[in-house]
């Protein structure tokens, strides 16, 4: 009885524990610092950065690479507790016209 009272316990004490997980990519400060406004293209974005995470809604549109933190509280449904996006846009020609991080 003492063993299982014990068990109920810790799974209880472990079930409310905050747990945060991460989902989703934006680049850090250094790797966006590789980038040039005005003379990087798509292109080098994608050889930079990698795949965004969404891109417009139209083809050839700006990336967006987005990043959450969730966290998980025992029985209470999941919360974002940050969001970053990072926005980069596009110029006519295909190079980079603004790098901006919202959020």
């Amino acid at each position: 009885v003492l063993r299982a009272f014990g068990a109920l316990a810790l799974v209880t004490a472990i079930g409310c524990t905050a747990q945060y997980r991460n989902h989703g990519y934006v680049p850090s400060e250094e790797t966006l610092q590789q980038l040039k406004v005005g003379v990087d293209t798509r292109a080098t974005v994608d050889d930079v950065i990698g795949a965004p995470s969404a891109a417009g809604v139209l083809t050839d549109g700006d990336y967006y690479y987005v990043r959450s933190r969730v966290r998980e509280y025992g029985a209470f449904r999941p919360q974002v507790v940050e969001r970053q996006v990072l926005a980069i846009s596009f110029n006519q020609n295909d190079t980079i016209r603004n790098i901006e991080r919202i959020g």
